[in-house]
């Protein structure tokens, strides 16, 4: 992360006349976007079948700030898995059940009601489920990996190892 301020700190004192010159002539990001305006795709990466995924903002795959939101059925579990970044998890609708460790429990589930929030550090191994059908924002710097701790979960398949 500290190479990353050495690098910012010539823009930081740079004039707004020399940024805006030499800066690339394009749209803007939209700042905020109505739920309307989500557009939701079917089978996120490296989940299993049944969900469906919306970018709100960055790109999960690249380094850098991101925001997606995932809808889910009722009964929709994942299987144990780590990430290498730390995820942060909102839960916008329903009952989510989030749980720590290398083997799925349902006695370790702790319910997130809307409105919950969950912090899972990065290299955590957890797992969780919908217990009502549930839409999450998870937000966090990527780039963003899903891990499962027992490769035959990956709904991958093997060829993405």
């Amino acid at each position: 992360m500290k190479p990353m301020m050495f690098l910012a700190l010539p823009l930081l004192l740079a004039s707004p006349a020399a940024l805006s010159k030499s800066a690339p002539k394009h749209a803007a990001p939209k700042p905020a976007a109505a739920p309307a305006e989500l557009k939701w795709m079917d089978g996120p990466p490296g989940l299993p079948a049944g969900a469906q995924i919306a970018v709100v903002s960055g790109d999960p795959g690249k380094p850098g700030p991101f925001a997606i939101r995932i809808k889910m059925p009722a009964g929709y579990k994942i299987a144990p898995h780590w990430h290498p970044t730390d995820e942060h998890v909102t839960v916008l609708a329903g009952t989510f059940s989030m749980g720590m460790g290398e083997k799925f429990d349902a006695a370790a589930l702790t319910d997130l009601p809307a409105g919950g929030y969950g912090l899972m550090p990065a290299q955590m191994r957890h797992f969780a489920t919908a217990k009502t059908a549930a839409t999450i924002q998870v937000h966090g710097t990527g780039p963003f990996a899903l891990n499962y701790v027992n490769p035959a979960d990956d709904p991958r398949g093997p060829a993405t190892k």
